[in-house]
């Protein structure tokens, strides 16, 4: 039997992030393809591209975990949603699994692991998609926020539980690896994982030690919808371009002090715990605030190159396919997934280590690096392409059709 319907969980039902912009355009992708979509989330009002007739909304009403008021409520829901698992188990019961599918985008901020058995061994067939790295890392990224590194330890070993890797304190690592402990043991996920989709060639390689070897993996990037403007002689502009958030593990800091090494014009589009920092690195950089994509769109008309220079892994930026989109150089480090999409020397330049003096040095190649628009197709990416994907993959999930007799 064919595919006639879809349940997608999100832990949130608005767009906070580029998680839930993506559970939310694949609904509307898919609504549109005259599949009927039914969006359960446990946070949020729900966003206006959910608005359609073929899409059925199953919210639970939750306040996000750091907004609880009270927060011993906040961290035991965070590590098991006992709501949560009860309200999808009921739902899931009440479809075809012969035509439908379950599709989630995550649970760590809101859902919890307490979804795990629905998406391991619930009567619906369930793909799961790795926007981060929460079925591995307790911090969900591999990266040491006291240190500014990427972090080098197996997660949940020895020397994982003794490291103060965490963004705010030690006693929430204690939290963030009981989550962890019940996301492997209780939630039975991702050991016992059927299909995962990863969205980068990066995350792939870091996910897959903690992956079971029976899981089936299908890579499907996020869709990417071209930026209106037009290219951009990105060799007659001057401005080197950052966008995003202004926060330790983006590279906000070390970019202000290479850019004044490299004696080249810093913009920063963002905000975040370093804009003071970033000022007293290099007072002659603009620090502008967050702009809308109109504005962001203006500025990526006005740059030599964009400056991505995040410290961890990152799973498929944004920025960079952005600002490819329109003929703008990306300078990137090896160790971020923004390197898949950049070809060095054609359309960006990289850089291997992690330091200002690796920066610097990138910078200055930017200067008088000539953009390859040949090198830059997204086609892949198109939205169009990313449907096509999922329904292929949904089409696998289903029981194998019967021959007509």
């Amino acid at each position: 039997m064919a595919l006639t319907s879809v349940l997608m969980v999100s832990d949130f039902a608005g767009i906070n992030g580029g998680q839930a912009k993506v559970a939310i355009d694949s609904a509307r992708l898919l609504a549109n393809a005259g599949i009927d979509v039914t969006f359960f989330a446990a946070v949020g009002t729900p966003d206006p591209a959910l608005d359609h007739p073929r899409i059925t909304l199953e919210l639970l009403g939750q306040n996000d975990i750091l907004n609880e008021g009270s927060r011993l409520q906040a961290m035991t829901r965070g590590i098991w949603n006992t709501t949560a698992k009860a309200r999808l188990t009921k739902l899931a019961a009440s479809f075809d699994p012969q035509t439908t599918v379950l599709h989630c985008h995550g649970y760590a901020k809101a859902l919890s692991p307490s979804i795990g058995p629905v998406l391991t061994h619930g009567p619906l067939r369930a793909v799961y998609t790795m926007h981060e790295y929460f079925l591995a890392c307790p911090n969900g990224g591999f990266y040491n926020y006291q240190r500014n590194e990427i972090c080098p330890h197996k997660a949940l070993s020895r020397k994982c539980l003794t490291s103060n890797c965490d963004v705010r304190h030690p006693a929430h690592k204690i939290w963030r690896v009981a989550r962890q402990a019940a996301t492997w043991h209780l939630g039975k996920i991702p050991s016992q994982m059927q299909d995962v989709i990863y969205i980068s060639e990066t995350q792939r390689r870091v996910m897959a030690p903690y992956l079971s070897a029976d899981t089936r993996l299908h890579h499907v990037p996020n869709p990417i919808v071209r930026p209106e403007g037009p290219p951009v002689q990105a060799a007659n502009n001057d401005v080197f371009l950052f966008v995003g958030r202004l926060n330790p593990e983006k590279g906000g800091l070390m970019f202000a002090k290479a850019a004044k090494q490299a004696g080249v014009r810093a913009v920063f589009v963002g905000d975040g715990a370093e804009a003071d920092a970033i000022r007293q690195a290099n007072p002659e950089a603009e620090i502008l605030g967050w702009q809308s994509p109109a504005e962001v769109q203006a500025w990526l008309g006005r740059a030599r190159a964009l400056v991505f220079p995040s410290l961890w892994y990152e799973g498929q930026p944004l920025t960079p396919l952005e600002a490819l989109a329109r003929d703008v150089p990306v300078v990137c480090g090896t160790w971020s997934a923004a390197v898949e999409c950049v070809t060095d020397g054609k359309t960006g330049v990289f850089y291997e280590q992690p330091t200002v003096a690796a920066l610097t040095a990138a910078l200055q190649k930017a200067k008088e690096l000539t953009f390859d628009a040949t090198a830059a197709s997204l086609d892949a990416l198109a939205p169009e392409a990313h449907l096509d994907r999922l329904l292929q993959i949904y089409d696998q999930l289903l029981p194998p059709r019967t021959q007509a007799a």
